[in-house]
């Protein structure tokens, strides 16, 4: 469900770049997250998370398993089929990322798709200034959909439009099978969908591949003998985990530095390096993923300050990725704030704290996302007489339990 919202813009701190009279630039948050207790067990069982030092203890054990992006309602359907990387776990998991880790590596980036990236946005920005607005929300999708589709291999489609496809099918929310015939409605249209991103996409490409095998992961899936079903379900998982969280970033980014005019100035007059972080503050501030979700498949005892607990196998684990990123021991006085140059309080910990994640199942996409949000961000905000036309109507995805951005105008005079 979409709702405008208008957000006031905060009054600019002397002598820096971010406005910290606001205490809080943060926009997505469904609720405000409370910073403590660190660790909380309701009365359904389910264990909250809010410590990023005990977040990055569970996600980097072995003694959870996925349970987010409906996985466990993936397991109650009878399948012979191999499961999406998202889904394994194990060694099967960790061969499964060792042998794609390098279609998302910086060098990769570089050598195979940055000339893209760039050519790409900068056909976005010539549209743009041919017709005078446009809506943020579809360009950024246009831009991770090509990105994503070539490094998946989603590059042979029947028809153009795969963007407005993948939209479509993530209009419908994923349920669990019931007989009402509300539901029965929504499965039948979401079978619809999925034929049509199967037949016009993702079918042209295996067939593509097959003739003449490329870099990427379709050609990859293939060289593992993967049938043509499971292809369509590895495409599927990269579309929600990397087509749609990238849009999602792009616009948010794009909506903080556009209302504060001294941080898109500190943006653009940076190097890359210094934008990346930029970047990834702004993330942290405002993570696409609000939670992970992780189920117990031992008992994991954990330190909470002076108290020691034990979260009992199979209990449920909701780490709040909100909460995680605002964690006071990691980042310190307003966390809640975007701060250039931010400086974390823990060792070797990445500016975005939990937005891609971490341990085993940590997002392998996170490289490619910034590289190409920073690409087009650089070219849009570059233009002088750019303004929001119209503010984003602000919605939640289930799926992702994360923010949705859309008929978020931008013009230029």
């Amino acid at each position: 469900m979409q709702t405008d919202i208008h957000q006031g813009q905060a009054t600019a701190a002397s002598g820096c770049p971010a406005e910290h009279a606001a205490i809080s630039h943060q926009k997505t948050a469904q609720a405000p997250e409370p910073a403590a207790p660190p660790i909380e067990r309701d009365a359904r069982g389910v264990w909250h998370v809010r410590s990023y030092a005990l977040a990055r203890e569970i996600l980097r054990g072995e003694n959870t398993r996925q349970a987010g992006f409906r996985a466990e309602l993936l397991e109650e359907i009878p399948s012979r089929m191999k499961l999406p990387i998202l889904y394994l776990e194990g060694q099967e998991h960790h061969t499964q990322r060792r042998q794609t880790a390098r279609f998302f590596t910086p060098r990769a980036v570089g050598e195979s798709y940055r000339a893209m990236m760039e050519s790409l946005s900068d056909q976005l920005i010539i549209w743009l200034l041919r017709h005078g607005r446009a809506d943020l929300s579809q360009l950024s999708m246009a831009l991770a959909v090509r990105v994503a589709g070539q490094i998946v291999g989603l590059t042979s489609s029947r028809l153009p439009g795969m963007a407005r496809r993948l939209n479509a099918f993530f209009e419908n929310e994923i349920e669990r099978p019931a007989l009402s015939p509300r539901a029965l409605l929504n499965f039948a249209r979401s079978q619809l969908r999925v034929l049509a991103f199967f037949w016009l996409d993702v079918k042209p490409a295996i067939a593509a591949r097959r003739r003449q095998p490329g870099e990427d992961v379709i050609s990859h899936l293939l060289g593992q003998g993967r049938t043509d079903a499971e292809i369509l379900t590895e495409c599927i998982t990269y579309a929600a985990a990397g087509m749609a969280t990238t849009r999602e970033f792009i616009c948010v980014a794009a909506w903080h530095l556009l209302e504060q005019p001294e941080l898109r100035r500190t943006f653009l007059r940076a190097d890359e390096a210094t934008r990346h972080e930029l970047l990834q503050e702004i993330l942290r501030v405002e993570p696409v993923v609000g939670n992970l979700l992780r189920r117990a498949t031992a008992d994991i005892p954990v330190a909470a300050g002076e108290a020691a607990v034990t979260i009992p196998s199979g209990a449920l684990i909701n780490l709040h990725v909100y909460g995680l990123n605002a964690d006071p021991a990691v980042v310190g006085a307003h966390p809640q704030a975007i701060q250039p140059g931010r400086e974390l309080l823990a060792e070797r910990t990445s500016p975005a704290l939990m937005s891609f994640g971490d341990g085993h199942h940590r997002c392998p996409g996170a490289y490619v996302a910034i590289q190409e949000s920073d690409i087009f961000l650089r070219r849009l905000l570059a233009l002088g007489q750019l303004r929001i036309e119209r503010m984003p109507s602000l919605g939640w995805s289930e799926l992702v339990t994360g923010y949705e951005l859309r008929n978020f105008v931008v013009a230029v005079a």
